[in-house]
């Protein structure tokens, strides 16, 4: 989790909070040390979050201190529920629990009568849901796309053929029965499709596309309009 990302988790756990949070608690719940937590808890104080307490007896957030309210409409709450439940059907792992954890956080914000469409379970998803791929971890190529990082890849193609491929990873496509990773090919020099059920390995290596990876996902899209 990126250090952003995490300040924020622990102004929510602390906003939540009926009682004062221990770094140890925080730091098992966000799955990193303590000693990361008590370095946030000192960047937070600095931004005049007004975080009380400290190490052994816990922390606690001031009242009167809270994160801009989310505000819906009816149609838009239930745009988002239904679309947490579709990210329920994918094969990413690590986007269904995100999805889990998006509608307890909002679900716990809005008022009422926006709380009822989150908690009535009156929109579903349904259809198959689509398998995790075995070799690669979806949430691996969202880092890679993210940070504009090459990877290397075992791919075998539809033939049954095998090949090791350095890519430059720019969009992932869901579909209802898998994932397919769209990037850019150093051995074809062209933007190329990859089921993610054909990889067979898939680590990142030390070399970095960065500034590129918007310019080769408008090639991408131009290509795909025509």
């Amino acid at each position: 989790m990126r250090k952003a990302s995490r300040l924020f988790e622990i102004i929510q756990i602390l906003r939540l909070a009926r009682r004062p949070v221990t770094a140890a608690d925080m730091a098992e719940r966000l799955e990193v040390t303590s000693r990361s937590i008590y370095r946030d808890i000192v960047a937070l104080q600095a931004m005049r979050v007004p975080i009380e307490g400290g190490r052994g007896i816990g922390y606690i957030l001031r009242p009167g201190f809270d994160l801009p309210p989310l505000m819906f409409s009816i149609e838009e709450t239930e745009a988002i529920v239904l679309a947490l439940a579709l990210l329920e059907r994918t094969g990413d792992r690590e986007l269904k629990v995100a999805a889990s954890r998006v509608g307890q956080k909002i679900t716990g914000a809005v008022p009422e009568p926006l709380r009822q469409v989150f908690q009535s379970q009156a929109l579903h998803a349904w259809g198959s849901i689509a398998a995790a791929p075995t070799a690669v971890d979806l949430a691996l190529i969202r880092r890679a796309i993210r940070d504009e990082q090459k990877l290397a890849l075992d791919y075998r193609d539809e033939f049954g053929r095998a090949t090791e491929r350095t890519v430059r990873p720019l969009a992932l496509i869901y579909y209802s029965e898998q994932a397919m990773m769209v990037a850019w090919c150093e051995l074809r020099q062209a933007i190329r499709n990859f089921r993610a059920d054909r990889v067979e390995h898939c680590e990142p290596v030390e070399a970095f596309f960065r500034g590129e990876g918007d310019r080769l996902r408008q090639a991408w899209m131009a290509g795909w309009k025509t």
